[in-house]
């Protein structure tokens, strides 16, 4: 297996110690999966809202023809957009298989000066109800999308891969404390562990972003309570 590709079981292992429990009599498999599902999703947000790489995408091309003006989730017969993308970046256009692709500008609406106007290039695109809106197009065109993308499936048992690197220790420790603080109801026990599990993020965070601006970042760090109030 490759660096990225970490077991599910070899995280709860770590996390049913952290309990005290190395032997899973209390803390199985079964009883730790929800909360490290909850710590993956936490994880991928907080990727998400560092745009660190693992989360950063480019689609395929994709053809819109004459005529349509959308790209949708799990389109029939219509364009359609990565069925792992969370968000879109930036998108590209160019008139169909001729190079180069050019930038589209982000807006909030479509001009509407141009409503009913047919256009060669689309110029404009708009991200709203999990659709990206472009104006009607009289010849076919290409696109492309970088894109924030879905990192993790749902963890179903310990043999569920987990493909990440850096995230280990987080997800450990926030595992841990998720299961201190909701099965143990041991609130020290938890903040401590939490404790770690934010160093832990940091870091991981943070060798992602400097990898990606060469140069030392800090930034927010994790804290357990920011989903039940905001709260850092």
């Amino acid at each position: 297996m490759s660096a990225a590709d970490l077991l599910a079981g070899t995280v709860m292992d770590k996390s049913a110690s952290l309990m005290n429990d190395t032997a899973k009599v209390v803390y199985t498999y079964v009883a730790l999966i929800p909360y490290l599902n909850i710590a993956l999703q936490e994880l991928q947000e907080e990727f998400q809202l560092n745009s660190i790489p693992s989360t950063e995408l480019t689609s395929a091309v994709i053809q819109v023809n004459v005529g349509f003006s959308e790209i949708v989730y799990n389109g029939v017969g219509v364009p359609s957009l990565p069925t792992d993308m969370v968000e879109p970046a930036q998108l590209w256009e160019r008139t169909r298989n001729i190079d180069p692709f050019i930038p589209m500008s982000k807006r909030d609406y479509l001009p509407h000066v141009l409503e009913g106007i047919t256009v060669s290039q689309f110029m404009y695109y708009v991200w709203q109800n999990q659709k990206i809106l472009l104006l009607a197009s009289n010849q076919n065109n290409d696109v492309k999308i970088d894109y924030i993308k879905e990192l993790f499936t749902p963890v179903v048992n310990e043999n569920s891969l987990i493909n990440i690197i850096n995230a280990k220790t987080f997800l450990e420790y926030r595992t841990a404390a998720l299961c201190a603080e909701f099965i143990e109801r041991n609130k020290v026990s938890s903040d401590s562990l939490n404790m770690y599990a934010s160093l832990a993020i940091d870091r991981a965070t943070g060798i992602g972003v400097k990898g990606k601006q060469n140069i030392m970042t800090r930034r927010r760090p994790f804290r357990s309570g920011y989903k039940r109030g905001g709260v850092w």
